[in-house]
């Protein structure tokens, strides 16, 4: 998950730097309003224009009580006039020593939306804490200024279920259809990998059947029964295509992950695979056991391990 944090850290510095500013100044005009209602209203409705992106903005004391209205862009909300907001989660992060916070994102009580908040701390002119500037977000409303972040390619090891994982003794692999048809079935899979324009695969040894991803309708998965996986005019179904040159397992090395695929269903009769995935563009192989820990690596690390050491390692 460390691509994720940090992609998340990074936007969270981008956005604190766009909002910061903004509420500052706003902060600064409260004072001489504070801590009348109407006062704090005519400052802040008027104010609201100038961050174009907040859904709400609204005044708290420093024990998380609301002093104002809810202003949104289409005037004023009273009903939020005295709410004690101190247990909402924004209220409860530190706040930094400049006085500026912006929360992790949360689901909001008014929307039921993905959102965040940003407080900033409202001081009169002695210095004395008088309480916060918040402003509330909607997620969607924020300016676009994320990337998609990498998935990471190290190793990862997924605990499924309890109860399966503690009755895995008591049970043994029922031999499925694709079972007894597995070498038409990965003969049939190569083929669609390697020359018929297939990137992405999920294969579900136990229902007898995959799903599947194609170059020219990358956005739509397809659904072959174990009659279309082990019948090779499938493949007549699926137009040529030259092997992506921009794919992370090269085509040589389809058929060695396919192999060890079966040699996983059959290599235990109380841990097998129960399924498998594969994605040529990003190199990563997942596996699901019967005791249904998951495992994500990538293509070279799952043919660098030998079965013995998959039988010691499912759970």
């Amino acid at each position: 998950m460390d691509n994720l944090k940090r992609a998340i850290e990074q936007h969270h510095r981008r956005l604190e730097g766009l909002l910061h500013d903004p509420l500052q100044r706003i902060a600064q005009r409260l004072p001489a309003a504070w801590p009348d209602r109407e006062a704090l209203d005519a400052v802040l409705e008027p104010a609201i224009r100038e961050i174009p992106e907040c859904t709400f903005l609204y005044a708290v004391n420093t024990a998380g009580v609301q002093l104002s209205d809810n202003i949104a862009r289409t005037g004023l909300l009273p009903e939020y006039f005295g709410r004690d907001r101190s247990q909402r989660p924004y209220m409860k992060e530190v706040v930094p020593a400049d006085g500026f916070l912006l929360s992790d994102a949360y689901i909001s009580l008014y929307a039921r939306r993905p959102s965040i908040t940003a407080l900033q701390l409202i001081r009169d002119a002695e210095g004395n804490a008088l309480g916060f500037l918040g402003a509330d977000f909607d997620l969607r409303n924020l300016p676009d200024i994320a990337s998609l972040y990498e998935e990471t390619t190290e190793w990862r090891q997924i605990k499924g279920d309890p109860s399966i994982r503690g009755a895995v003794f008591q049970q043994s692999r029922a031999e499925s259809v694709m079972d007894r048809e597995m070498e038409s079935v990965l003969s049939i899979l190569e083929e669609l990998f390697t020359e018929r324009g297939v990137f992405q695969a999920v294969l579900h040894f136990s229902s007898s059947r995959a799903t599947v991803w194609t170059l020219d309708d990358p956005y739509r998965y397809r659904i072959l029964t174990h009659e279309a996986l082990s019948d090779p005019d499938t493949c007549l179904a699926f137009p040529h295509r030259d092997y992506p040159e921009n794919a992370q397992i090269p085509s040589h090395a389809v058929r060695d992950v396919l192999d060890n695929f079966r040699a996983l269903r059959f290599a235990d009769e109380t841990v097998y695979l129960r399924s498998a995935s594969i994605n040529l563009f990003n190199g990563m192989i997942s596996l699901t056991f019967s005791c249904d820990g998951s495992h994500y690596m990538t293509w070279a690390d799952f043919l660098d391990r030998s079965i013995d050491f998959w039988l010691g390692s499912t759970g």
